[in-house]
């Protein structure tokens, strides 16, 4: 069983929440047990700004799957909710992003881990640090506190009253 596998979850389409819960559901029955898991925090979008807000959150998870096998179940999950996978950084009803998969490094088609725009995204930064300030990403060398901290990107980043998504 693989321990400290982080995976960053969006929405910013229909029942934000209820699609994050959804995606919740599914990563637990298909991929590995949930841990943790953050608050959910709302997002101006990065990238393409004129798009509606998103809700992220952070859940950490172990696993028997491997980075690979993880990242079809990730996909597969996004396509029994209804992903459509237009352009990037597009609208998405759910977008589940490997961050990282314990200390493990992969720099391959299709698959790079750690996330490579992690210190780069204050929406991804917040709720990691809030499960797991003091894991260090292993090509960066930086604790997730010390990367928000020289985050530069200047998008607000607020909780959300109600975060409890009711994963059981």
């Amino acid at each position: 069983m693989i321990k400290g596998i982080y995976l960053l979850l969006g929405s910013n389409l229909g029942d934000r929440r209820g699609k994050l819960s959804d995606a919740c559901v599914l990563i637990h029955k298909l991929a590995g047990e949930i841990v943790k898991y953050s608050g959910i925090y709302e997002t101006q979008a990065w990238g393409n700004t004129s798009q509606p807000a998103f809700l992220n959150h952070v859940v950490e998870i172990t696993s028997q799957l491997s980075p690979h096998q993880l990242l079809a179940t990730l996909q597969l999950i996004e396509d029994k909710l209804g992903r459509v996978r237009r352009e990037k950084w597009g609208e998405r009803i759910i977008d589940i992003d490997i961050l990282y998969y314990s200390n493990l490094i992969v720099n391959e088609e299709g698959l790079s881990i750690p996330h490579p725009e992690i210190a780069a995204r204050r929406f991804t930064l917040v709720p990691l640090v809030e499960i797991a300030e003091n894991f260090v990403n292993p090509t960066l060398l930086k604790t997730n506190a010390r990367m928000l901290l020289e985050c530069k990107d200047e998008l607000v980043v607020s909780r959300s009253n109600s975060y409890d998504l009711n994963i059981k």
